[in-house]
């Protein structure tokens, strides 16, 4: 578990449309990447072709490496649903299959691939909920539809459901937007936790948040209207809030455009 990415001379295209260009980084494992920028700039995008969400897209494509522990995910022997499993995603907003009960919800994966065996489902069901620190609140429940809970619980419950398969690395794609404050904090204690056993890249556009949780920060930007978003620096996230290397990275931080 908890695998490092290294991702190299990655282009991102959606059709003939050059979306990101050129981007290298590198995210070690048991760390939170925070991947911060302006709207428009690449950083979702980046983060969903680490898991080859991003081909998902008719049209769209990936040049470059994105290496898993050195395994390049874009071989061609490689089988994209594989790397789903291998690399969890957590989306912006909760999505749980709200009829579905809040077991059936953590364990659909397994099922999907085709465990049966209800009291291993049942263990993976507890250690997965427990891991989201949401067991204690459903324990008495399981059976009631994922729909019923708050939406903090439904976002922790997705990222239950993310754990269940056991994967290397985390994606979570700004997990806290629809959230309120107290649900947006056991969200952020959560990702502290998890990342003793994940790898965790999370796309955020609160500065605050990155501050907070991550050990690491990139700011993407746009290179003009019209042009690709580009990595522009990646460091420790003490160094890039406090003393950044590039000019635009101070003025994105301090407020001064995006």
């Amino acid at each position: 578990m908890a695998k490092r990415i290294d991702v190299k001379d990655l282009n991102l295209y959606y059709g003939k449309f050059h979306a990101v260009d050129k981007v290298s980084l590198a995210v070690p494992p048991r760390n939170v990447t925070a991947f911060i920028g302006p709207s428009g700039c690449g950083k979702s995008t980046v983060l969903r072709s680490l898991n080859r969400m991003h081909e998902v897209i008719p049209g769209a494509r990936a040049e470059g490496k994105v290496l898993l522990d050195g395994e390049d995910i874009y071989a061609s022997t490689v089988d994209p649903v594989s790397v789903r499993r291998t690399i969890g995603m957590v989306f912006q907003r909760p999505n749980p299959f709200p009829t579905m009960s809040i077991r059936d919800n953590v364990v659909a994966g397994l099922k999907l691939a085709g465990e049966r065996d209800k009291r291993k489902l049942d263990e993976v069901a507890e250690r997965a909920l427990r891991g989201a620190n949401l067991w204690a609140e459903v324990k008495d429940r399981l059976n009631k539809p994922g729909g019923g809970l708050s939406g903090g619980q439904q976002q922790r419950l997705c990222i239950a459901r993310a754990i269940a398969v056991q994967p290397d690395v985390l994606l979570m794609d700004e997990p806290c937007s629809a959230l309120d404050p107290i649900s947006t904090l056991a969200i952020e204690d959560l990702i502290g936790e998890l990342k003793k056993d994940y790898t965790i890249v999370i796309v955020t556009h609160n500065m605050q948040q990155a501050a907070r949780v991550s050990d690491q920060t990139a700011f993407f930007n746009l290179a003009g209207v019209g042009q690709p978003g580009r990595l522009i620096e990646i460091d420790d996230t003490e160094r890039i809030f406090s003393n950044p290397g590039q000019k635009a990275t101070e003025d994105y931080i301090s407020g001064r455009f995006g």
